[in-house]
């Protein structure tokens, strides 16, 4: 198994018999070929092209319409300001052990980006090995807006019961010239109201002029999250077609992928739109680093089936023969594969 890399500053490609890819990083735009260009490979061979990192589990959450702050109840991770930080050093190590495939690193912070002061420094290396950062938010300052604005490729800011906390983020990083500044949005039975507020938002609210997209994230009950419900089929189908009737740009994490393949299959538009799809990359495209720096295929897997313990990333000397390529991985991923890329572990 060889490939090449061809880099620049605009732009990262690999190149194989069997895994190609062009990373854009201005925009985040992506194409991946296998053998030629019609052909979708399944995996990449040579390690993953996302990192999705937990830098902290310290958050003490949003305030609320009624300007009362507490722990979202929704929350798989259930955190609270009595977690840890991971430390520059930890990162360093961990970043050292992964494969130039590396493209992007999806920071996981608190809702201030305050809690973890090494958070600057990740950037700022990760930037230094050509790799950009991203990060979801939910209340920042003017001054966290600017080192996001320096630092990052792109930034999603997570929506709450207080939508203006929200909208104000988005319109302080738009102002600092940010063009990939996204809503998060978790859909669950109990957000579908501000789900539909918020499309009926981003058209008529000024300061989300600027906004690319919002991104709906399927709930994972999980945690707190495991009291929520999810949100039947119809409604969300009532999601997609209303933000595709008023022409507003949507997308999904990839665990709600499959649903809105499902949503589209009498559009006329479908086979573009499916081109647009990811579903779940969980150790085949992407990867999970806890805050103690402990592989997981994606973040909702620890103390789940067979990761009840993570694989150290600090202790291991090959990241392809130990992690990637480990037994257990390798079992999670054949069963996703097998499965449609399905999530093996939850009913999402």
């Amino acid at each position: 198994m060889t490939y090449k890399i061809i880099e620049n500053s605009n732009i990262k490609c690999i190149r194989s018999d069997n895994y190609n890819y062009n990373f854009y990083k201005h925009n985040g735009y992506f194409e991946r070929w296998g053998k030629d260009y019609k052909d979708d490979p399944n995996f990449s061979e040579f390690g993953p092209e996302i990192l999705d990192l937990e830098c902290t589990t310290i958050c003490g959450g949003v305030p609320d319409s009624n300007n009362k702050t507490s722990p979202c109840s929704m929350c798989y991770k259930s955190n609270t300001l009595k977690g840890i930080n991971m430390s520059i050093d930890t990162f360093k190590n961990v970043l050292d052990k992964f494969p130039p495939t590396l493209t992007q690193i999806a920071f996981g912070a608190d809702a201030t980006a305050e809690a973890n002061p090494d958070l600057w420094k990740m950037m700022e290396y990760s930037r230094s090995k050509q790799i950009i950062p991203n990060i979801t938010v939910a209340n920042i300052t003017d001054e966290t807006a600017d080192k996001l604005a320096k630092y990052c490729g792109a930034v999603a800011v997570s929506r709450y019961a207080n939508k203006d906390i929200c909208y104000n983020s988005i319109k302080k990083l738009t102002d600092r010239g940010m063009t990939q500044v996204n809503i998060h949005i978790c859909v669950a039975e109990e957000t579908f109201d501000m789900c539909m507020e918020t499309i009926k938002d981003s058209i008529i609210d000024p300061r989300l002029n600027k906004l690319n997209a919002i991104v709906f994230l399927s709930l994972k009950r999980k945690g707190r999250g495991s009291q929520w419900h999810s949100l039947p089929m119809d409604k969300f189908k009532q999601l997609v077609d209303t933000a595709m009737k008023d022409k507003v740009s949507i997308g999904f994490d990839s665990c709600g992928a499959n649903k809105f393949c499902k949503c589209i299959e009498d559009h006329p538009d479908k086979l573009r739109l499916l081109q647009l799809v990811e579903p779940c990359e969980s150790s085949a495209f992407s990867s999970y680093v806890d805050v103690n720096g402990h592989y997981y295929p994606c973040s909702f897997t620890p103390n789940e089936g067979d990761w009840k313990e993570g694989i150290d990333i600090l202790s291991i000397s090959d990241f392809l023969k130990d992690v990637w390529y480990n037994e257990k991985t390798v079992k999670f991923r054949t069963a996703l594969l097998n499965c449609g890329r399905n999530c093996p572990l939850f009913s999402i």
